[in-house]
């Protein structure tokens, strides 16, 4: 796959088969799912833009699509350094280079986030990420030699086809190659090319997750954030209260509704263990400090609960970054509110934005009433 197979902005329309209607053939995948009941039509029309991080001056996002199985890795340029935090609570997290994002250790600023598939194997994009950023003398000066900070997290999508095939070093790096600050591509791409939601009571009742951003505009303050939505919880609409995806019932007649189920009974259903993860990553051009940005991310995993739900379990590895590029006086609680707030719409735009893969239906397909 060149630059030129790289996904266009909106719902994910490329020619790969990784953002196709796949069969069960093309990956080995034999297990039954519940039966679907599809809209007459087609899949829905995708909803409008709402921006994306790109919108943050200084940041880049590039994808990268594996063809021999729906898996890939995506990349946030910050070319010129960024501040940075982190705040992990799920159980089941993969990282690099978390650790120096502390208030109290000693690096200032960093050059990439790289979110991955490929659970603990795909942290080997990053250093696609690192190889790309040093030919182009980008890092930390540290008098023998440019050191690129390049933080990453990874979700798993091991269960999809032969889990052998995983994003690595070259993966990340023709990510770098294909970034951009335009619009960003959406759905069934990068790390969200196998992404599944609603997994907790096994993968027969899942449904597509993928990629999403959005951006929010307060003057000449920007809030932004892109998410990779792996999560075994049920996603839900802040706006409305409802479920657009996640665990569907057996007879394929609605949403199971996995806060209901787990409150009327003791599951007897194993519950899916260290197999999902929701990535975030959330920046805005306040000017902000290393313990102001690792505030923001604590503050944005709000929206993660507000849409996601169960989340942060054993089972999910939930993780947000949180950037500041630029100088723009702000109030920290405004840029923490507004960081929670996009977080949400960027986790319900991606499986609103996603389609369909192997016996995973995306949100566009379903005709029964929203959860």
């Amino acid at each position: 796959m060149n630059q030129k197979s790289e996904p266009k902005a909106g719902r994910s329309s490329n020619s790969h088969p990784t953002a196709s209607r796949l069969t069960r053939r093309q990956f080995g995948l034999v297990a039954a799912a519940a039966p679907l009941v599809l809209k007459s039509e087609g899949c829905s029309p995708p909803p409008p833009y709402e921006g994306g991080l790109t919108d943050i001056p200084g940041l880049k996002v590039g994808h990268f699509n594996l063809t021999k199985r729906p898996t890939g890795c995506t990349v946030v340029l910050a070319e010129a350094g960024a501040t940075a935090g982190v705040d992990v609570r799920g159980s089941a997290p993969g990282t690099r280079e978390t650790d120096l994002l502390a208030p109290y250790n000693s690096v200032q600023e960093i050059h990439a986030v790289m979110l991955s598939g490929g659970s603990a194997f795909g942290l080997d994009s990053a250093a696609g990420a690192v190889q790309y950023l040093e030919e182009r003398k980008i890092g930390i000066d540290t008098g023998v030699a440019r050191v690129p900070i390049v933080p990453a997290a990874v979700l798993f999508d091991l269960a999809l086809g032969s889990p052998s095939i995983r994003p690595d070093r070259h993966t990340g790096y023709r990510a770098c190659l294909a970034a951009g600050a335009g619009p960003v591509a959406e759905g069934n791409v990068g790390a969200g090319t196998g992404a599944t939601v609603g997994k907790i009571f096994g993968r027969a009742l899942a449904m597509k997750g993928g990629i999403g951003s959005a951006s929010i505009r307060v003057g000449d303050l920007i809030v932004a954030a892109l998410a990779a939505v792996n999560a075994s919880g049920d996603i839900i609409d802040p706006q409305t209260g409802q479920i657009v995806a996640g665990a569907r019932k057996a007879d394929g007649s609605g949403f199971l509704n996995i806060a209901q189920t787990l409150r009327n009974r003791a599951p007897k259903e194993w519950l899916n263990s260290g197999q999902n993860t929701t990535l975030v990553v959330v920046a805005s051009n306040a000017g902000l400090d290393k313990t102001q940005t690792n505030k923001v991310a604590q503050m944005a995993h709000d929206g993660m609960a507000r849409a996601i739900n169960p989340v942060h379990t054993p089972s999910d590895g939930d993780t947000i970054f949180a950037l500041s590029l630029g100088e723009h006086p702000a109030n920290l609680t405004h840029v923490g509110t507004l960081a929670a707030e996009v977080t949400s719409r960027a986790i319900v735009r991606a499986v609103l934005m996603a389609t369909s893969l192997t016996h995973y239906p995306a949100a566009c397909d379903l005709s029964f009433p929203a959860g």
